[in-house]
């Protein structure tokens, strides 16, 4: 939100003591976005105007709760860990990270130095004792002997340089990926592979989803951009053996992940490749449920138009940037469908990012 006089520099310094404030502001974010981008009030949304906190997010005024399970840190010239000033590349060296997670925090980065190293990212498995610390050295550089202050595995980054820069991940020590435990399952995440940051988002949004969606025995739904398969697992225990669910992700890593997390759940396959690319590929003309859960540019008008096109009885649409979900519900509405209702989530707290997650119907005409 632009600040655009004394009175929003105000609020803003308010919301900085207190976390209800700052849910408000968020608030006052998704309902502009609304209103601006896809010419809906809050009532037309089916959104009641408020941003949850998670479970264990109600703390004191003044108190910053500990929920990122996963933090990037950048290294300066002198091997000090620290965070990007905004908008800048310079480094301000931090010597703790207030919104870290207790897990990340007692890995000890920010006590040690890391010569020639550019980024330290810093994992903390939720559910699990799993730990792991990714290193990105600087050109020439070499990785530092890792002593932290808990057993941890260590990934080192490197990049190929040939037609297209290409991220290559090399395990140095322990596992390559973390576990993670959500929705009454465990789910390996390898190192690109997408895993929300804040520790209980995953259950929160599977609960917001399957509200949202109320799946049937037998019903056929897609999971786009699934990532490790988080939805698609919880869709598929619930349409049970005479259902089926398809996902589809871009990022290889993940669908590997995704096939050995779902694989007791023989009616469910993933797929690699684009959203927009692969979906026509699979002959797919109907579909009883879907759920989305695109990157921040959100899903686009082609894709929302396609899926439109399958005549869902319900779409769950999982929104990390309020004017991509704006933008896109209103695709929706131009192809026939609208929300019946949107939740939202503070789960970045004391950042200016929010959730969303909202549940479409097709429209039905008056007689």
């Amino acid at each position: 939100m632009p600040v655009r006089g004394p009175r929003q520099v105000r609020r803003l310094r308010l919301a900085a003591r207190r976390p209800g404030a700052q849910r408000r502001l968020k608030a006052d974010v998704i309902t502009e976005q609304l209103a601006r981008l896809a010419g809906l009030t809050p009532e037309e949304a089916g959104w009641d105007g408020t941003v949850e906190p998670a479970p264990g997010d109600k703390v004191a005024r003044g108190e910053v709760p500990a929920w990122r399970t996963r933090v990037s840190y950048a290294v300066d010239e002198q091997g000090r860990p620290g965070l990007r000033r905004h908008r800048s590349h310079e480094v301000e060296p931090i010597d703790h990270c207030l919104i870290a997670a207790p897990g990340v925090t007692e890995l000890g980065v920010e006590k040690r130095e890391w010569p020639q190293i550019a980024t330290v990212e810093a994992i903390a498995a939720t559910g699990s004792s799993d730990r792991q610390v990714v290193l990105t050295p600087r050109p020439g550089g070499r990785l530092p002997i890792v002593e932290l202050d808990r057993p941890v595995s260590v990934l080192r980054v490197s990049e190929s340089r040939g037609r297209e820069r290409t991220r290559l991940v090399h395990r140095v020590h322990g596992r390559p990926f973390v576990r993670e435990r959500a929705a009454g399952r465990t789910w390996r995440v390898g190192e690109g592979g997408f895993w929300q940051v804040h520790s209980k988002a995953a259950d929160v949004l599977v609960e917001a989803v399957m509200q949202g969606l109320m799946p049937r025995k037998g019903e056929m739904a897609l999971d786009l951009y699934c990532g490790v398969g988080l939805f698609a697992g919880a869709i598929a225990e619930r349409v049970g053996e005479r259902g089926a669910v398809l996902g589809i992700e871009s990022s290889k890593r993940a669908v590997e992940d995704a096939r050995h997390n779902l694989q007791d759940l023989e009616r469910v396959r993933i797929e690699h490749g684009k959203v927009e690319q692969v979906l026509p590929r699979t002959g797919i003309t109907e579909a009883d449920l879907i759920v989305l859960d695109p990157p921040r540019a959100g899903a686009g008008k082609e894709t929302v138009t396609r899926l439109a096109a399958l005549g869902a009885r319900r779409i769950a649409y999982v929104a990390c940037d309020p004017a991509a979900l704006a933008r896109d519900l209103k695709y929706f509405r131009q192809a026939g469908y609208a929300p019946r209702r949107i939740r939202a989530f503070d789960l970045f707290p004391v950042t200016h990012h929010v959730e969303c997650v909202a549940v479409l119907e097709p429209v039905r005409e008056e007689r």
